[in-house]
């Protein structure tokens, strides 16, 4: 007789929800993917590939695509806001892809997602699916959906970003914690700097704030930066809110010409509060379980938030990996357990904004491998 294939509900389409959709379909299981959204769009945001999740992407067939459409930089330079002193060089290229056995890439953030939706067959992905609740359902789980519709499953997987109704569901209200920073970020054509050519990526440390920039494209054909600033009275959660070029380039009015003309050039920003949270007690109850920013909201200061979640993806896909349904709940927690240190270290790293400003130890984050790790007994 046949065995029956798991059957998982992942809420979210995000870089987390696909990247898990793609790696358990890679281990067998039957997945549906339920998205609030009615249709994905292309943010202007950037977003770094780190060698740890270019690992996890390796193995769901996109590296070849990634390295198409992203850059290969060769360092991540930090250097001072006011003289351009490098602070520390952060070597990637050649060298790094040798050391940690993939390589570092800049892409564009929609690039990476549109990969990663190429992974998962359009027809197991539901948009227009919000979810409103979770319930027990003989021998597994029943999701309710704000259009009227419903789903069964054998486990549901919270992939749906830091206000997760999942997690509000399992474990209740709570709010993330609010740093009192916003992130002005934009992508626009590297023409518009009329020849100008930046540092592949670099990160200008300020006294209270910083930009980071860096190309999107392998051809430098466009750019990337992003900030963090302060300003408290701002409150809106969105990726899409429209910030004032003005005043973003009052707050660096003061930085290095470099800064000055990226900015100069620039048409128009979106805004974005910051926020995270403390780490986790519990991500799982029983047949659901959280993933990604779901599970561990961070600050992007060492760009790993999306690699956290990707690397989530793999280690949930080995853990669920010829699990029936009665193993569901006792998988869901052997991943949680696998994943929970390495993601609280990176959170509360990251809180700390110090990730090379100076000389950084980097092989414990880029030396990671989530396909080969060792997983909790």
């Amino acid at each position: 007789m046949t065995k029956r294939k798991l059957k998982v509900a992942i809420v979210g389409a995000g870089m987390g929800g696909l990247a898990a959709a793609a790696a358990l379909r890679l281990k067998g299981i039957d997945v549906t993917v339920y998205e609030q959204a009615r249709q994905f769009s292309r943010v202007g945001a950037g977003i770094q590939i780190g060698c740890n999740a270019m690992h996890v992407l390796r193995g769901l067939g996109l590296e070849k695509r990634l390295r198409a459409d992203a850059f290969y930089p060769r360092s991540w330079n930090n250097r001072d806001w006011r003289t351009g002193e490098i602070l520390f060089d952060m070597i990637f290229g050649p060298s790094a892809e040798a050391k940690y056995g993939a390589p570092y890439l800049l892409a564009h953030r929609g690039d990476l997602h549109a990969a990663l939706a190429s992974a998962v067959p359009a027809e197991i992905v539901r948009l227009d699916h919000e979810l409103i609740g979770i319930e027990p359902a003989e021998g597994g789980v029943r999701l309710g959906f704000a259009n009227g519709q419903s789903a069964e499953a054998d486990a549901v997987i919270g992939a749906d970003g830091v206000n997760s109704v999942v997690r509000t569901i399992l474990f209740g209200e709570g709010a993330p914690n609010l740093t009192g920073r916003i992130a002005y970020r934009t992508t626009y054509p590297a023409e518009l700097l009329n020849g100008f050519e930046m540092d592949e990526c670099a990160k200008w440390w300020g006294e209270d704030r910083h930009i980071v920039m860096y190309y999107v494209k392998p051809d430098r054909s466009e750019v990337y930066f992003v900030t963090s600033q302060p300003e408290p009275e701002f409150g809106l959660e969105s990726w899409s809110a429209e910030g004032d070029v003005e005043v973003l380039r009052a707050a660096f009015e003061e930085f290095h010409p470099t800064v000055q003309r990226v900015l100069a050039a620039c048409p128009s920003v979106h805004k974005r509060i910051l926020v995270d949270r403390e780490p986790l007690d519990r991500w799982s109850d029983g047949r659901a379980v959280l993933l990604g920013d779901a599970a561990h909201p961070m600050t992007p200061y060492m760009a790993q938030g999306a690699a956290m979640a990707i690397e989530d993806a793999a280690v949930l896909s080995r853990c669920l990996a010829g699990a029936d349904r009665d193993g569901v709940a006792a998988a869901l927690e052997r991943y949680e357990v696998t994943r929970r240190e390495r993601t609280a270290r990176i959170q509360l790293t990251s809180r700390q904004n110090r990730w090379g400003n100076g000389v950084t130890e980097t092989d414990w984050v880029y030396g990671y491998n989530a396909w080969t790790a060792p997983l909790a007994r």
